[in-house]
């Protein structure tokens, strides 16, 4: 790279990688020169085997990254990782004088010229094997300068690192489930604040070529369906504020009667120790990326989940309707549900008729799949 690498530079390189993350061996890059670092590299560690594998990185000899995998991974001072976020180094994390006598220190950082490095967990969804950053602060201690120029990536780099998993569980969801998705994967939408878009996947542009429940108006990504429409503006909005578990979820119909449901992920909020914290808090307004908010379609499918509020919205289901429901699909049939919800078998009919009559299913069967094609995606993802 030509010149020092600026911050708004770098977030932009970071937010590249969140759709092709071949680029992230440029971020790395990116990132030592604007830390200052002698090398930098991502990498996950497994807490629990203490095995650790570099994913990326630049400024150290492979020899040196095929040594931490082999074998002293095991031995760095890693052994109680920070909370996500926090940037920390050795010295807060062992008794610094002891730990320059061990193997780790004597055989794998002090023959790289360095006797210190920055640490700091950016991607912690599965938390036995996180996602860490590294910097090889060189000759000299981490300083506070290091430190803050860290912190100002993380929030970026941690949700670059979040779309990532989340693109890649949507890829593999679609190889396993190709019957009932039709050969395609979830559409991806990256929006600004006024619903224009940013970037589409592939998936996405085919729904906005066939233009029947989403399509393209003046650049902004727009549902044909009014409430669906209104209800995903307020969302991007509200930034997600306050979102419960299926209340960031809308649903979507087809000319043809098919269903999609289209779930927000805001990108404009992270956790930083425990808080919520704004793009705004960081001082951080990068002007050539504008996405506040990433928008996941997918066709509505069976995968052992349901979510209540979205069906009772988009069937307008009473609650008593939706509890009937729900309990259909959780324990069987009539009279377990009668038995289950304390109530009268025929009371179960009755309200069990309306939901057959408000939804078009036909059989309890056909409930269950309803119910459980409206699941949240974004809940509960284990790793890839």
């Amino acid at each position: 790279m030509r010149g020092p690498m600026k911050i708004t530079d770098l977030i932009e390189d970071i937010y590249d990688a969140a759709l092709e993350p071949a680029r992230w061996n440029d971020v790395v890059v990116g990132i030592n020169e604007f830390v200052g670092g002698r090398a930098c590299g991502i990498f996950s560690k497994d807490s629990i085997s203490k095995s650790g594998v570099t994913h990326y990185y630049c400024g150290a000899d492979p020899h040196y990254i095929q040594l931490y995998s082999d074998s002293h991974s095991k031995f760095d001072p890693l052994d109680c990782l920070p909370p996500l976020g926090q940037v920390v180094s050795i010295p807060d994390l062992v008794a610094f004088d002891e730990y320059r006598h061990g193997r780790f220190y004597q055989e794998w950082l002090r023959p790289q010229g360095c006797v210190d490095a920055a640490n700091v967990v950016l991607e912690n969804s599965n938390p036995n094997c996180p996602v860490l950053l590294t910097v090889l602060a060189g000759k000299h201690m981490v300083d506070d300068d290091m430190r803050q120029r860290i912190a100002q990536i993380v929030p970026h780099a941690h949700r670059s690192l979040t779309i990532n998993r989340m693109i890649e569980y949507k890829t593999s969801e679609a190889a396993s489930l190709a019957h009932t998705l039709d050969g395609l994967g979830a559409g991806i939408f990256l929006v600004d604040a006024q619903c224009r878009i940013v970037h589409a996947n592939v998936a996405g542009r085919g729904m906005l070529c066939a233009e029947d429940f989403l399509r393209v108006a003046a650049g902004q990504l727009v549902a044909r369906d009014g409430q669906a429409n209104q209800d995903l503006r307020q969302m991007i909005a509200d930034g997600g504020a306050g979102a419960t578990a299926g209340s960031n979820a809308f649903s979507l119909i087809a000319h043809d009667g098919t269903r999609y449901v289209a779930h927000l992920l805001p990108l404009t909020a992270v956790i930083r120790d425990g808080a919520e914290a704004s793009l705004q808090e960081f001082s951080l307004k990068p002007p050539s990326w504008k996405a506040v908010a990433a928008v996941f379609v997918r066709k509505a499918e069976l995968d052992g989940q349901s979510c209540g509020k979205l069906v009772a919205r988009a069937f307008g289901l009473t609650p008593a309707e939706l509890r009937v429901l729900l309990a259909i699909v959780d324990v069987g049939g009539v009279p377990e549900t009668s038995k289950a919800l304390g109530v009268a078998e025929t009371t179960v009919k009755t309200h069990l008729s309306r939901v057959f009559s408000k939804t078009g299913a036909s059989r309890q069967a056909d409930l269950v799949k309803l119910a459980a094609g409206f699941a949240n995606p974004l809940a509960g993802n284990g790793p890839v």
